[in-house]
């Protein structure tokens, strides 16, 4: 660590933290009035206001790019999402959202670090200059990770580096995860469609029966497809979704089922959605029926830098913050498109998810009473703040803050 660096960590510690309240307030107000992908623009103007540094401008049509500190070297982006899910909220804190929509995913409190980072960086000053992301329709298509990476903006503000934060209540509380390479799986969306040959429930022998195909393709997919990863390595196939029929005594001409493979190399991805179509294709004609397989590409394998995540760990430790670098996950992000275009850091932060159900576990994300405690957001800005300084020190050296 740099003389210089340490310096400006003391200097933006002790700044982030007198954010902090104000960025828990703000946490609320957002939490209680979240919008769906796409619907964003309410959420973007509230934190751009909170940032105070001007209006910035728009990117991935509701998302918004804020340049929150100027400078001759590359810029650090810091990357928050603005959007909500659809899921009721099962919280009962006062400050719950009432309506069908949930920060349940915790992008309120990634919003809020962002902002109490720079607004600390506005009034000290950093050693890097800084733009805040403010991405769009993480949770939903098309992506806004992969909008906005793919816009030219990135280039546009000189990013160097991109530094992300994201709540993990699969990592015990106070624990941030830098793990380098892969930490996040590529994810794609499957569709198969089984077509038969209808008729009276009660004459099978007229009829190709497309639901019945359906569930052995189901089978044969979920006990064959991950069989052919290496098992260190691993895949995880997931259907989820079943159409198929309307009346009990009706066979129907089609059946259809819905799901997502996840994998951690691409060749795996080109090897399973060969797979997945073979053994579709061939379960289905066991049973006289025919099966269309539609794979829709959607995020890549999401991969740490390493020489980022090295650079970062020693401010993480400095936070107080208990570094890990092992923790991998089959879930899936799409800052994988920042980081494929720059180097990128995507730190989980480990979180007590909220309150127990009846026996006793905590939910996780995406669940109706998922709410990470307050001190969530300290954690998380000083989490971002150990990524931006882990950027800065490796983009050579720096001038010290001015006394």
């Amino acid at each position: 660590m740099s003389a210089a660096l340490e310096a400006w960590y003391e200097v933006l510690h002790a700044a982030v933290l007198e954010e902090v309240p104000g960025a828990v307030e703000l946490r609320r107000r957002l939490h209680a009035d979240p919008r769906l992908s796409g619907q964003e623009e309410d959420t973007a103007d509230a934190v751009v206001a909170a940032l105070g540094a001007g209006p910035g401008h728009p990117t991935a049509i509701t998302g918004r790019v804020v340049r929150v500190l100027p400078g001759t070297t590359p810029t650090v982006a810091l990357r928050a999402e603005l959007d909500g899910l659809a899921v009721s909220e099962a919280t009962g804190v006062p400050w719950a959202a009432p309506g069908g929509g949930m920060h349940a995913c915790g992008h309120d409190v990634h919003l809020v670090a962002l902002v109490a980072v720079c607004r600390a960086v506005r009034r000290v000053g950093g050693p890097a200059p800084v733009l805040a992301v403010l991405q769009p329709r993480e949770e939903g298509e098309p992506s806004g990770g992969r909008d906005v990476a793919g816009s030219g903006v990135l280039d546009e503000e000189d990013v160097g580096a991109a530094v992300a934060v994201h709540v993990q209540p699969q990592l015990p509380a106070g624990v941030v995860a830098a793990t380098h390479g892969p930490v996040n799986a590529a994810v794609d969306e499957v569709m198969i469609t089984v077509r038969g040959r209808g008729g009276h429930a009660a004459y099978p022998h007229t009829t190709h029966n497309p639901v019945l195909a359906l569930a052995s393709v189901v089978v044969a997919l979920h006990t064959q497809v991950v069989a052919r990863v290496d098992p260190v390595v691993g895949a995880v196939l997931a259907l989820t979704q079943l159409e198929g029929g309307a009346a009990f005594n009706v066979v129907p001409d089609t059946a259809r089922t819905r799901g997502g493979l996840r994998t951690m190399r691409p060749e795996d991805r080109a090897t399973l959605h060969a797979a997945i179509d073979e053994i579709a294709r061939h379960t289905a004609a066991a049973h006289g029926c025919t099966a269309v397989v539609d794979i829709h590409v959607s995020d890549p394998v999401l991969r740490n830098d390493p020489e980022l995540a090295r650079a970062a760990t020693p401010w993480l430790g400095r936070a107080g913050l208990e570094v890990d670098d092992t923790f991998r996950s089959f879930g899936s992000d799409d800052f994988a498109h920042f980081c494929a275009a720059r180097p990128g850091l995507m730190l989980f932060l480990g979180v007590d998810g909220g309150v127990p159900d009846a026996a006793g576990k905590r939910p996780g994300l995406h669940s109706p009473r998922f709410l990470p405690g307050e001190d969530t957001v300290r954690q998380a800005a000083l989490a971002f703040l150990g990524g931006y300084l882990g950027a800065a020190g490796m983009f050579g050296p720096v001038a010290p803050p001015r006394v």
